[in-house]
């Protein structure tokens, strides 16, 4: 029974092992509750301690049952060649033995590319990285690390073919190295749009929809330049992390500093501008790596693959017949495709089959007491009555905690940590808003039966919520929650395999003609998604949702009407 365990100790601190065939997955945030788990600071080495030790539990084995230990390297800087032997030293005293004896690193990069390609049923694939930074380019390059790197895939060996350079840029001491990065550049522009105690990229790609991308988008242009062969220059420091630079527009000067004086509808337009532009010069390496790789199907990973709206029109507009966003494009990823790198090339297994779910962390746990907290009260053991009362209180626009089987890897909530929604009314998209406390123009994502996608949408979406579809006209009023201000959703195909939604969906769609619920992550602002069953409580109560399913049973609001016999009469 091989075993190869995966490790990211960077920000997204997790673990992944691979045992007989299957993925134990968590990342270690779920339990410190701090997101991305920059416990001190960011840069920190962290050890991924509860997701480790979880994932060898749940396997059933021990340390030295493990076969082989991979993690990605970050190590900026090194002077020479031996960085990539002390990082190991590094990382390995943090470590239980014998695992840090074992531990062997891989770029930063091809981990994430890994934890796409390995999983994405292709023999032969173009692999597209992007991210603010992963693993030094050595010294051979210079001061640099990996930014935009390009990858040709295949069952036997992985060749990197293209690689983002560092350039040469005017200083005031005589000419210096820059290194760039799209995602420095995405990040760094958002935080001069997006005001502080709000998630900047995600918001800012939201917030696009409501802008003229025209206005600004000549100035944006001059400071992102696209050369042959697949070349991205950014102007320094547009493509670093200094956001206290300012950048003149209209008059103004916009620094991170004074984001919230700037009104709102020129903060769309500054936010749709960079989004066209970001995504153009994504499309432009990646048609790059068509003509180099004559690949058929793209790989897409790293931070940069969390944009559903630029995955979006990379489907449309990349020269490639198939996209694969990796299931968790972020660095929490990259302990999966460490993990199956020494699965499949080092120890020579058999790839994995293509995943339809990324469930693949702990149990929640049973409900604490059969009796609920003050205002709500438990109806146990439904059983196989579960998903129809549900569906029944979902179909009067009624909002439910949603906590079933495995914990979902990586940023979305697939089904298993989930609060859902009738997608019906723009309404309820307001009331989550405010329930969460995000900003009121962000969208929430529908999840829909895989047979029905392009029925609603103009494409069909993936398993892993990573892109965004067109919604049909002649659908959006119908799921006017889930439909964007540009007619755009973010949507999650549910397969007939899923364990967390299927069920509940086919009786909601039966209830109401939608085959599709309004899908978004349990959990507080500014904190991780959920874990336990005993935080959904805790979350259900403080969120005033309106029920709570974990397991088969229900914790009811007291003022909500019993549906079990609504259920009943429906079927």
């Amino acid at each position: 029974m091989p075993a190869v365990l995966g490790l990211n100790f960077h920000h997204d601190t997790a673990a992944a092992l691979v045992v007989d065939g299957r993925i134990y997955a968590a990342e270690e945030e779920r339990w410190s509750g701090v997101k991305h788990n920059h416990a001190t600071r960011k840069g920190t080495l962290t050890t991924p301690t509860r997701a480790l030790q979880w994932c060898l539990e749940a396997a059933g084995i021990e340390p030295k049952d493990v076969d082989a230990v991979w993690a990605a390297s970050m190590r900026p800087n090194p002077a020479a060649g031996w960085w990539l032997a002390e990082e190991r030293e590094e990382l390995a005293a943090l470590l239980p033995a014998p695992l840090g004896e074992n531990l062997r690193l891989l770029s930063h990069h091809t981990a994430h590319v890994l934890s796409g390609y390995l999983l994405s049923g292709h023999e032969h694939a173009a692999g597209l990285v992007i991210d603010a930074g992963g693993s030094s380019l050595g010294s051979d390059f210079g001061p640099g690390r990996e930014r935009i790197t390009g990858y040709d895939l295949w069952p036997d060996r992985i060749d990197r073919l293209h690689q983002g350079m560092p350039a040469v840029v005017p200083g005031p001491v005589g000419p210096r190295r820059v290194h760039s990065s799209l995602g420095h550049f995405y990040r760094n522009l958002a935080r001069r749009v997006i005001p502080p105690g709000d998630e900047p990229e995600g918001s800012m790609m939201a917030l696009a929809a409501f802008g003229d991308p025209q206005r600004y988008g000549a100035h944006v242009r001059e400071l992102v330049r696209l050369g042959d062969e697949g070349e991205v220059r950014i102007d320094h420091p547009w493509g670093s992390a200094d956001s206290s630079t300012p950048l003149l527009l209209d008059g103004r000067a916009w620094t991170a500093d004074n984001v919230a004086e700037q009104p709102e509808h020129k903060r769309a337009d500054l936010a749709a501008a960079v989004q066209e532009i970001f995504a153009e010069s994504v499309v432009h390496i990646a048609r790059h790596l068509q003509r180099l790789t004559r690949a058929s199907a793209l790989v897409f990973s790293g931070g940069c693959a969390l944009n559903s709206h630029l995955n979006g029109q990379l489907a449309a507009d990349s020269g490639f017949d198939t996209l694969f966003v990796a299931p968790a494009p972020h660095d929490a990823g990259t302990a999966v495709g460490a993990a199956l790198y020494g699965w499949h090339y080092q120890l020579g297994q058999e790839r994995l089959p293509v995943p339809t779910d990324a469930a693949w962390g702990p149990d929640p746990g049973a409900l604490p007491t059969t009796t609920g907290p003050s205002g709500y009260h438990a109806l146990p053991h439904l059983g196989l009555g579960l998903a129809p009362a549900v569906a029944a209180l979902l179909a009067e626009h009624r909002i439910v905690g949603w906590v079933q089987g495995q914990l979902e890897f990586g940023p979305r909530a697939l089904g298993h940590r989930s609060i859902l929604a009738h997608p019906g009314h723009a309404a309820t998209r307001d009331r989550l808003n405010a329930i969460k406390k995000r900003a009121a123009y962000r969208p929430f994502a529908p999840a829909v039966l895989a047979e029905h996608a392009t029925e609603w949408f103009m494409s069909a979406g993936d398993p892993f919520m990573n892109r965004v579809a067109t919604v049909r006209r002649c659908r959006a009023d119908r799921v006017a929650a889930v439909t964007h201000h540009d007619g755009t959703a973010r949507v999650q195909s549910v397969a007939a395999d899923h364990q967390g939604l299927r069920d509940l969906l086919e009786q909601f769609r039966d209830l109401t003609g939608l085959p599709l619920l309004l899908n978004t992550s349990f959990n507080r602002k500014g904190a991780p998604i959920l874990r336990t069953a005993e935080q959904a409580v805790a979350a259900t109560v403080e969120l005033r949702l309106d029920a709570l399913a974990v397991g088969d049973t229900l914790l009811l609001a007291d003022h909500v009407p019993d549906p079990r016999a609504a259920s009943l009469r429906t079927r």
